[in-house]
């Protein structure tokens, strides 16, 4: 239940259409949907304007039907981050609206519209990709309008130059890299927008699985720069996208 169909079901209420005791009998799991194994936030979609997300990596493929249902039955849209191929079969089979994403291992199901701002994702190389599309694929679910930008790293970086307007044009960039992770300084150089800086563990030896990228990032000298944690594309994604919300409202 988002906050439109709230003041919709109030607005029954008061006018005598529902009755209170079928309003109490829709909003008695609004706070969580309690399945046993899990304790769905059925009431994060009134607060944040978007639904509880689920991380599909360490679940069992009946916890994860399970807890989608629980959220398509209350008509709340559906996002599955980190899902392995066998899960996101059963979760098409289950749910045929919904579509899978392998780059990203997203499993995504859209039910209702909701609108955010215009966010650019950049990355330092093409093997960045699954997480840049993680983030890509998470800021579009909530309703951002996503420009990727991909493979302008510094180690050409007269990439990332020439389109270096079309990402000033978005309301915010995320930078996906990983190597030595220096992607999140020069963008933020360059561009005059909040700069979500995504390290990941793309790197020889001395990168330590994205360490080195993470701590460069840490300590960008660009002044427009958060980090997020190794890897991490969704909360990259996610926080861009809340950011351009706030962005186009304004």
């Amino acid at each position: 239940m988002d906050e439109k169909a709230l003041r919709a079901l109030l607005g029954q209420v008061k006018t005598g259409k529902v009755s209170l005791d079928d309003a109490v009998g829709k909003l008695k799991d609004l706070p969580y949907a309690e399945l046993g194994y899990a304790t769905v936030d059925t009431h994060r979609n009134l607060r944040f304007g978007f639904p509880e997300v689920v991380l599909g990596e360490p679940k069992t493929v009946e916890q994860v039907l399970g807890i989608v249902g629980a959220l398509v039955e209350r008509k709340q849209t559906v996002l599955v981050t980190r899902l392995q191929p066998e899960k996101a079969e059963a979760l098409v089979a289950r749910f045929p609206k919904g579509r899978y994403h392998p780059v990203a291992r997203i499993f995504h199901l859209p039910q209702g519209k909701v609108k955010a701002g215009r966010v650019a994702v950049v990355t330092g190389g093409t093997s960045d990709l699954p997480v840049a599309e993680e983030a890509a694929l998470t800021a579009e679910a909530m309703g951002a309008e996503v420009r990727r930008v991909y493979d302008v790293g510094v180690a050409g970086i007269h990439r990332l130059l020439r389109r270096r307007e079309e990402i000033q044009e978005c309301h915010v960039a995320v930078a996906v890299a990983g190597m030595e992770g220096a992607l999140a300084s020069a963008l933020g150089g360059l561009v005059g927008i909040p700069v979500v800086a995504v390290p990941t563990s793309v790197g020889y030896g001395a990168n330590l699985k994205g360490i080195s990228a993470l701590l460069s990032m840490l300590n960008s000298c660009a002044s427009n720069v958060a980090t997020m944690n190794i890897d991490n594309g969704f909360g990259g994604g996610f926080y861009a996208a809340l950011i351009s919300r706030t962005k186009g409202r304004s």
